[in-house]
């Protein structure tokens, strides 16, 4: 079985759950082939986790790209080509699957293999049923990031440098301009901690205890979309299916009452706590931890205690 893996760059890292292709492959004890595209100075970092890189040095625009991974798949007829689940990749999957008359699974978290097949895993009608589907052919899949983990380092095995010629008649849209939007950095995607708040926070004040908690634990905030549309939190920290998809180490969630459309963004998180008041509430269900009671009780009591941990630690 063969595997093509697309790994996407921000120009000084991979991005998204890109290296965690590499533990998808191996897992499934294919060969694989790692893709990367306008980055050569990632190449041998890539390489160092025991998968040979083909690179080529092309802008990484939509339509370039759908091109260079067309060609790819011509050449090396895969079996599997895997991408991450980013922004850049929902357009350019499809596409390519498209192109190429394809199977296209996205947001996939869990490949296994069955009686010589392989059945692609994903979440459907908001995360609260899972289907598995299997593919004829060559399969397009996007993996959603923390569905496996990241690639030790072994030994590098080598960079193949590729020039693949883009005709001009490939590129449909031309970037004549850029604005960049002046907001705060936020790294959902790839947080190890993660404390969200809801509704439940009742207010603007009450929500910095969020903040100071994850302050606290060295993570990142996140939050249902009630605090985003009060104007509590800037809509950068929102989680869920308008928002990012995560799977931190561990995710607290904060008077949130657990609806489908926060739940199915971190459905992948290892370790669940949830407060709220409401001991029915849906949360719990998905919960490894349930706290029930007053949120904006509970949260500097939580706070106090952990501050004491970490002295104890140091």
């Amino acid at each position: 079985m063969k595997a093509l893996l697309f790994i996407e760059t921000d120009g000084e890292k991979a991005i998204g759950g890109s290296l965690e292709l590499i533990s998808a492959v191996k897992a499934l004890e294919a060969e694989g082939t790692a893709l990367i595209v306008g980055n050569r100075s990632l190449a041998d970092t890539v390489a160092d986790f025991g998968i040979p890189v083909v690179c080529t040095d092309t802008a990484t625009d939509c339509d370039t790209l759908t091109e260079v991974l067309s060609e790819t798949i011509k050449e090396q007829n895969p079996d599997i080509v895997l991408l991450a689940n980013t922004e850049l990749t929902k357009d350019v999957a499809p596409r390519v699957a498209g192109r190429m008359s394809l199977g296209c699974v996205s947001d996939v978290i869990g490949i296994s293999k069955t009686d010589g097949k392989v059945v692609y895993t994903r979440p459907a009608y908001g995360g609260t049923v899972l289907e598995h589907i299997e593919v004829e052919g060559t399969a397009v899949v996007t993996v959603r990031s923390g569905s496996f983990s990241k690639p030790e380092t072994t030994s590098n095995v080598g960079v193949t440098e590729k020039k693949i010629e883009i005709p001009a008649s490939a590129v449909k849209a031309k970037i004549v301009d850029k604005v960049k939007e002046i907001s705060e950095a936020v790294n959902l995607e790839e947080a190890q901690v993660i404390v969200s708040g809801g509704r439940g926070m009742g207010s603007a004040e009450n929500f910095k205890l969020v903040e100071e908690l994850a302050n606290v634990l060295g993570g990142v905030v996140g939050a249902t979309r009630p605090p985003i549309e009060d104007g509590w939190i800037s809509r950068a920290h929102q989680v869920g299916q308008s928002g990012k998809i995560v799977a931190p180490k561990l995710y607290i969630a904060c008077g949130i009452s657990g609806a489908t459309q926060h739940t199915s963004g971190m459905l992948g998180s290892n370790y669940i706590v949830a407060i709220n008041k409401d001991e029915e509430a849906p949360i719990f269900e998905i919960a490894d931890v349930g706290i029930v009671g007053n949120v904006t009780e509970i949260l500097p009591v939580m706070i106090e205690e952990m501050k004491k941990a970490k002295e104890k630690a140091k």
